[in-house]
Order: C-alpha cells, then structure tokens, then sequence
C-alpha cells in the first residue's frame, strides 16, 4: 500500500489544480502556481466536512428521535434547495 501513496497524492493535487482552474476559469499556470494554496484549502475543506459529519452522526445516534431528527433535517436541506431553485432573496439585517 505505501507504494501508491506518492501516485495517488499526485494525482489527486494535479486534479483539484486542475479542478480549480476550471472552475475559477483561471489559467492553468496560475492555478498551479497556487497549488500549495488550493490544497491546503482543500484539505480544510475536507475536514471540515469530516468533522461536521461526526459532529451530526453522533447526535443523531445520541437522539431519542433519530428517524424524526433525519426527517428534519432532510425536510431543512430539501427546503433550503427548493428555495434557492427558486430564488429567494431573504433579507437583509443590516441594511
């Protein structure tokens, strides 16, 4: 297995450089100029989602309710999704 770390890793950052220009519509050779940037970025992201992902399986598991809980949030995503299908502007606090 520790033979295909190093192709693994490379292929993996030469496809979220590769990601990234494409989705920012940025030259390929900014993007890789700023590859130590977008994999740092990448990885935060990455754990970020693990974290929160742990966070919300454990509560759900500690829930009294779990299948109302999921039902929940389901309806919450779902409603979030529709509303900004929509295009629903909230307003705004501070202005």
């Amino acid at each position: 297995m520790r033979v295909l770390r190093y192709p693994v890793a490379l292929v993996a950052v030469v496809g979220l450089v590769a990601l990234a220009a494409w989705l920012l519509s940025w030259p390929l050779s900014k993007a890789v100029t700023l590859a130590p940037v977008i994999v740092v970025g990448g990885a935060a992201v990455v754990g970020l989602v693990l974290l929160w992902g742990k966070v919300a399986f454990t509560s759900l598991q500690e829930s009294r309710h779990p299948r109302r809980v999921l039902a929940y949030w389901l309806f919450g995503l779902g409603l979030l999704v529709v509303l900004t299908i929509l295009g629903v502007k909230l307003p705004n606090e501070g202005g």
